[in-house]
Protein backbone atom coordinates (compact mmCIF):
# COMPACT_ATOMS: atom_id res chain seq x y z
CA UNK A 1 0.00 0.00 0.00
CA UNK A 2 1.52 3.22 -1.32
CA UNK A 3 2.28 5.79 1.73
CA UNK A 4 1.27 9.30 1.85
CA UNK A 5 3.67 11.77 3.51
CA UNK A 6 2.17 14.71 4.93
CA UNK A 7 2.50 17.43 3.29
CA UNK A 8 4.81 20.34 4.37
CA UNK A 9 3.96 24.07 4.45
CA UNK A 10 6.32 26.41 3.41
CA UNK A 11 7.71 28.90 6.24
CA UNK A 12 8.43 32.43 5.95
CA UNK A 13 10.10 33.40 9.54
CA UNK A 14 10.54 36.78 11.04
CA UNK A 15 13.05 37.58 12.72
CA UNK A 16 15.21 40.33 14.30
CA UNK A 17 16.02 42.93 17.43
CA UNK A 18 13.18 43.67 19.83
CA UNK A 19 10.66 46.37 18.78
CA UNK A 20 11.84 46.12 15.27
CA UNK A 21 7.80 45.18 13.84
CA UNK A 22 7.82 41.41 13.56
CA UNK A 23 4.68 40.54 15.30
CA UNK A 24 2.72 43.49 13.39
CA UNK A 25 4.33 42.65 10.36
CA UNK A 26 3.54 38.81 10.68
CA UNK A 27 -0.13 40.28 11.58
CA UNK A 28 -0.21 42.29 8.62
CA UNK A 29 1.06 39.41 6.22
CA UNK A 30 -1.05 36.90 7.37
CA UNK A 31 -4.27 39.43 6.83
CA UNK A 32 -3.12 40.74 3.15
CA UNK A 33 -2.51 36.84 2.19
CA UNK A 34 -5.50 35.49 3.61
CA UNK A 35 -6.79 38.11 1.77
CA UNK A 36 -5.43 36.51 -1.47
CA UNK A 37 -6.93 32.82 -0.88
CA UNK A 38 -3.67 31.28 0.65
CA UNK A 39 -3.53 28.91 3.45
CA UNK A 40 -1.90 31.07 5.98
CA UNK A 41 -1.09 30.61 9.40
CA UNK A 42 1.13 32.99 11.70
CA UNK A 43 3.12 30.56 14.80
CA UNK A 44 2.86 33.37 17.94
CA UNK A 45 6.25 33.82 19.60
CA UNK A 46 6.13 31.52 22.28
CA UNK A 47 8.81 33.46 24.61
CA UNK A 48 5.86 36.25 24.73
CA UNK A 49 3.26 33.59 25.63
CA UNK A 50 6.02 32.36 28.55
CA UNK A 51 6.29 35.67 29.67
CA UNK A 52 2.47 36.31 29.76
CA UNK A 53 1.96 33.38 31.54
CA UNK A 54 5.01 32.61 34.05
CA UNK A 55 4.93 36.99 34.97
CA UNK A 56 8.93 36.80 34.01
CA UNK A 57 11.52 36.27 31.61
CA UNK A 58 13.00 32.82 30.91
CA UNK A 59 16.02 31.53 32.84
CA UNK A 60 19.12 30.40 31.21
CA UNK A 61 18.63 26.76 31.87
CA UNK A 62 14.23 27.13 30.44
CA UNK A 63 16.31 28.65 26.95
CA UNK A 64 16.52 25.26 25.44
CA UNK A 65 12.97 24.09 26.18
CA UNK A 66 11.84 26.93 24.97
CA UNK A 67 13.91 26.88 21.52
CA UNK A 68 12.33 23.55 21.63
CA UNK A 69 8.85 23.79 21.86
CA UNK A 70 8.36 27.25 19.20
CA UNK A 71 10.43 24.99 16.59
CA UNK A 72 7.69 22.30 17.70
CA UNK A 73 4.57 24.41 17.14
CA UNK A 74 6.40 25.87 13.80
CA UNK A 75 6.88 22.14 12.48
CA UNK A 76 3.36 21.35 13.58
CA UNK A 77 1.69 24.44 11.76
CA UNK A 78 3.54 23.61 8.50
CA UNK A 79 2.00 20.17 8.59
CA UNK A 80 -1.39 21.60 9.02
CA UNK A 81 -0.88 24.86 6.57
CA UNK A 82 0.29 25.21 2.94
CA UNK A 83 1.98 28.87 4.32
CA UNK A 84 3.08 29.16 7.70
CA UNK A 85 4.28 32.98 9.32
CA UNK A 86 7.08 32.32 12.23
CA UNK A 87 6.52 34.91 14.45
CA UNK A 88 10.64 34.21 15.55
CA UNK A 89 12.28 30.97 15.32
CA UNK A 90 14.50 29.02 18.03
CA UNK A 91 17.38 31.52 16.25
CA UNK A 92 16.14 34.25 18.43
CA UNK A 93 16.35 32.18 21.65
CA UNK A 94 19.84 31.24 20.78
CA UNK A 95 20.76 34.63 20.40
CA UNK A 96 19.29 36.13 23.23
CA UNK A 97 20.88 33.19 25.43
CA UNK A 98 24.83 34.19 24.03
CA UNK A 99 23.91 37.71 24.51
CA UNK A 100 22.12 37.10 28.58
CA UNK A 101 23.88 34.01 29.35
CA UNK A 102 27.52 33.79 26.83
CA UNK A 103 25.63 30.91 26.51
CA UNK A 104 26.49 29.94 22.47
CA UNK A 105 24.94 26.07 22.69
CA UNK A 106 22.01 26.56 21.45
CA UNK A 107 22.70 27.52 17.70
CA UNK A 108 23.27 24.50 16.69
CA UNK A 109 20.00 23.16 16.49
CA UNK A 110 18.80 26.73 16.54
CA UNK A 111 19.68 26.79 12.70
CA UNK A 112 19.05 23.30 11.80
CA UNK A 113 15.48 23.84 12.73
CA UNK A 114 15.83 27.37 10.71
CA UNK A 115 16.70 25.39 7.84
CA UNK A 116 13.31 24.55 7.06
CA UNK A 117 12.41 28.29 6.37
CA UNK A 118 12.06 28.54 3.07
CA UNK A 119 12.20 32.53 3.37
CA UNK A 120 13.81 34.84 6.22
CA UNK A 121 12.74 38.60 6.81
CA UNK A 122 15.08 39.88 9.38
CA UNK A 123 13.48 43.41 10.74
CA UNK A 124 15.42 46.17 10.38
CA UNK A 125 15.89 48.48 13.29
CA UNK A 126 15.12 51.88 11.14
CA UNK A 127 11.30 51.79 13.71
CA UNK A 128 11.49 53.85 16.89
CA UNK A 129 12.32 51.54 20.19
CA UNK A 130 8.93 51.06 22.02
CA UNK A 131 8.63 49.61 25.49
CA UNK A 132 6.47 46.39 25.75
CA UNK A 133 6.66 45.18 29.52
CA UNK A 134 9.21 41.88 30.38
CA UNK A 135 9.78 41.28 26.76
CA UNK A 136 11.85 43.90 26.01
CA UNK A 137 16.02 44.57 27.51
CA UNK A 138 16.00 48.16 26.25
CA UNK A 139 17.40 50.01 23.20
CA UNK A 140 20.92 49.17 23.55
CA UNK A 141 20.66 45.42 23.08
CA UNK A 142 19.46 46.18 19.51
CA UNK A 143 22.28 46.24 17.40
CA UNK A 144 23.94 43.70 19.27
CA UNK A 145 21.22 41.22 18.61
CA UNK A 146 20.95 42.64 15.12
CA UNK A 147 24.68 41.74 14.42
CA UNK A 148 24.40 38.35 15.98
CA UNK A 149 21.43 36.82 14.23
CA UNK A 150 22.83 38.66 10.64
CA UNK A 151 26.28 36.59 11.61
CA UNK A 152 24.56 33.47 12.92
CA UNK A 153 22.16 33.13 9.55
CA UNK A 154 25.43 33.82 7.43
CA UNK A 155 27.75 31.64 9.09
CA UNK A 156 25.37 29.25 8.71
CA UNK A 157 25.06 30.33 4.55
CA UNK A 158 20.97 30.87 5.42
CA UNK A 159 19.80 33.72 2.50
CA UNK A 160 17.68 36.13 4.00
CA UNK A 161 16.01 39.58 3.13
CA UNK A 162 15.72 42.96 5.22
CA UNK A 163 12.73 44.27 5.72
CA UNK A 164 12.69 48.24 6.30
CA UNK A 165 10.04 50.93 5.87
CA UNK A 166 8.01 52.70 7.88
CA UNK A 167 4.05 51.48 8.17
CA UNK A 168 2.30 50.44 5.02
CA UNK A 169 5.47 50.27 2.91
CA UNK A 170 7.52 47.95 5.39
CA UNK A 171 4.33 45.20 4.28
CA UNK A 172 4.80 45.73 1.30
CA UNK A 173 8.69 45.34 1.46
CA UNK A 174 8.17 41.91 3.02
CA UNK A 175 5.08 41.34 0.86
CA UNK A 176 6.98 41.37 -2.34
CA UNK A 177 9.44 39.01 -1.14
CA UNK A 178 7.00 36.71 0.12
CA UNK A 179 5.38 36.76 -3.39
CA UNK A 180 8.89 35.82 -5.05
CA UNK A 181 9.07 33.20 -2.88
CA UNK A 182 5.97 31.09 -3.80
CA UNK A 183 6.55 32.61 -7.56
CA UNK A 184 9.58 30.45 -7.62
CA UNK A 185 8.12 27.29 -9.10
CA UNK A 186 6.60 29.49 -11.98
CA UNK A 187 9.91 30.49 -12.81
CA UNK A 188 11.81 27.50 -12.42
CA UNK A 189 9.29 26.52 -15.42
CA UNK A 190 9.75 29.69 -17.37
CA UNK A 191 13.61 29.30 -17.05
CA UNK A 192 13.22 25.54 -18.25
CA UNK A 193 12.10 27.20 -21.54
CA UNK A 194 13.73 29.35 -24.31
CA UNK A 195 11.81 31.83 -26.26
CA UNK A 196 10.70 29.78 -29.11
CA UNK A 197 9.14 27.35 -25.90
CA UNK A 198 11.55 24.71 -26.28
CA UNK A 199 12.65 22.98 -22.97
CA UNK A 200 16.18 23.92 -22.76
CA UNK A 201 18.30 21.18 -21.68
CA UNK A 202 18.76 20.06 -18.80
CA UNK A 203 22.22 21.04 -18.05
CA UNK A 204 21.39 24.40 -17.77
CA UNK A 205 21.79 25.99 -14.68
CA UNK A 206 19.86 28.30 -13.17
CA UNK A 207 20.67 30.81 -10.37
CA UNK A 208 19.13 30.47 -7.55
CA UNK A 209 19.25 34.48 -6.50
CA UNK A 210 17.54 36.42 -9.13
CA UNK A 211 16.27 33.76 -11.29
CA UNK A 212 15.23 35.67 -14.32
CA UNK A 213 17.46 38.87 -13.57
CA UNK A 214 18.84 39.57 -17.25
CA UNK A 215 21.67 41.76 -15.42
CA UNK A 216 22.56 38.70 -13.42
CA UNK A 217 26.46 37.03 -14.51
CA UNK A 218 24.60 33.72 -15.22
CA UNK A 219 22.32 34.90 -17.79
CA UNK A 220 25.27 36.80 -19.08
CA UNK A 221 27.30 33.58 -19.31
CA UNK A 222 24.31 31.40 -21.24
CA UNK A 223 23.63 34.21 -23.33
CA UNK A 224 27.43 34.07 -24.58
CA UNK A 225 27.66 30.35 -25.20
CA UNK A 226 24.38 31.00 -27.07
CA UNK A 227 25.99 33.10 -29.53
CA UNK A 228 29.05 31.49 -29.53
CA UNK A 229 31.23 33.65 -27.13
Amino acid sequence: MKTTLPRQGRIVALVGAESTGKTTLAQDLFRALLARGHDAVVVPETLRTFCDTQGRTPRADEQAALAAEHSRRIREAAERHTLVLADTTALMTAVYSDLLFDDRSLYAEAMAEHARCELTLLTSLDLAWVADGLQRDGPQVREPVDRLVRQALIDAAQPFGIVAGQGDQRLRHALAMVDHMLDAPARVRRNDRDSTGSVRPRWRAVCTHCDDDASCEQHWLTRGLRNGG
